[in-house]
């Protein structure tokens, strides 16, 4: 069955009983894509979406009523008083630029409390000299580092304490690093802690990757606002593009000003059609992260069992769709990329190489043969070309496709 795909029978011996260590992860697993399913098909039917709401505007995008159901259900779905959610967005990083610059002020201080967050914030903030920069409109930034993958809670108390913080930031998913991914559990407790010395502070989380991994979300734990993108977890695989913010009222509406103009704010942006197709991915979303995630946890027993370190461990509680892969070896990074890349449905045929790309210091090798380009939720697995060679694997449209392109990985990697 198997030889269509040129996987040979070790391999899926091997796949297959690794499969079966995972069973049990599974049904927990679809425990929680069924609360999630139930949120989102409840909030449906609250705000009573019909076909009506697939129509579109152009131009300026006055009066868009399916723009707003959309951001209706979000904001239902998310916990969160209010929610933009816009194909203006051209990506999560995007959405993030417009959330620091809509709350930031000259003057102001952000603090990340995670470490440097992802790579393509490096310009934004001002870590890497940009004359558009957060640094360069006299945003003051500081970061505190993590402790054994967790918040340095006595450092945040001391700092908060003696410093006028406008803005803290947490980057939930690990981006291009080493460490873990963080809980909601460890959010919750770092963000009752800075709320208790200020109750002022603006907490931000970047909940990139994170969206249905679990049955709440940040802002359902205290954190002012949020942020992800659409071709991650809540696109579902099926939104082009775009992105949300979710959160405080008052701080989405001024993201609103920050995205169109001063004046206008969330009044404008036209849906150019894009409404029907970011209901679905939302409808979608349970179930396509339900299957990122049993992807996730099947590749982390195979490649342990094949002797590469991993991480998160395939019994371990998830907080985001990344599986980490730990190499150690170039090459050995390379070759796998290149298998999930002849796994995938679009460009199967393309050998990836590693090359420099906009926002990252090191060459990059990418693996995404996806129906939406850079579509994350898709089945893809990149990292950067430096040592210890970690390759981050995440996504899947269905399990099986999931499961076939991990084997296609594994072939590549054993016999090529």
């Amino acid at each position: 069955m198997y030889s269509d795909l040129e996987i040979s029978s070790e391999v899926v011996e091997l796949v297959n009983s690794c499969e079966n260590d995972c069973l049990e992860e599974f049904k927990k697993l679809d425990d929680i894509c069924m609360k999630n399913s139930i949120k989102v098909l409840s909030s449906f039917h609250k705000n009573r979406i019909n076909e009506s709401h697939f129509n579109s505007t152009t131009g300026y995008g006055y009066n868009d009523l399916g723009r707003d159901a959309i951001e209706e259900v979000f904001k239902d779905v998310l916990g969160a008083e209010d929610a933009l959610v816009r194909n203006q967005f051209v990506s999560g990083s995007h959405a993030l630029n417009v959330c620091f610059f809509a709350l930031l002020r000259p003057g102001d201080l952000l603090l990340s409390i995670c470490g440097k967050p992802y790579d393509t914030l490096d310009e934004v903030i001002g870590i890497k000299e940009n004359a558009s920069s957060l640094m360069s409109f006299g945003v003051k930034y500081d970061q505190i580092e993590l402790v054994n993958d967790d918040f340095d809670y006595e450092s945040i108390a001391n700092y908060i304490s003696t410093h006028k913080v406008k803005v803290v930031e947490i980057q939930r998913s690990k981006g291009y690093s080493t460490r873990k991914s963080l809980s909601l559990e460890k959010c919750e407790k770092v963000i009752k802690l800075i709320k208790e010395i200020d109750s002022n502070v603006i907490i931000m989380v970047d909940n990139c990757y994170c969206e249905f991994v679990g049955n709440l979300e940040p802002v359902s734990v205290g954190a002012d606002i949020m942020v992800g993108s659409l071709i991650k977890n809540l696109g579902g695989g099926i939104a082009p593009n775009g992105a949300y913010i979710a959160g405080r009222h008052d701080l989405v509406e001024l993201c609103g000003e920050r995205l169109t103009l001063p004046g206008e704010g969330r009044g404008v942006g036209p849906t150019l059609g894009i409404n029907k197709q970011i209901l679905q991915g939302l409808y979608m979303a349970p179930s396509v992260v339900n299957a990122s995630l049993k992807t996730a946890v099947l590749t982390s027993r195979v490649m342990e069992r094949l002797g590469f370190d991993v991480e998160p461990k395939y019994n371990d509680v998830r907080a985001d769709i990344v599986q980490n892969i730990i190499f150690r070896d170039p090459h050995k990074l390379i070759e796998f990329t290149r298998g999930i890349q002849q796994g995938s449905a679009i460009d199967s045929s393309a050998l990836v190489e590693a090359s420099d790309m906009p926002g990252y210091g090191d060459k990059i090798i990418m693996a995404s043969g996806s129906f939406t380009q850079g579509s994350s939720i898709e089945l893809s697995c990149d990292g950067p070309i430096r040592e210890p060679y970690i390759g981050y694997m995440q996504g899947s449209l269905t399990y099986p496709y999931g499961k076939l392109g991990l084997m296609k990985a594994v072939e590549r990697l054993l016999h090529k």
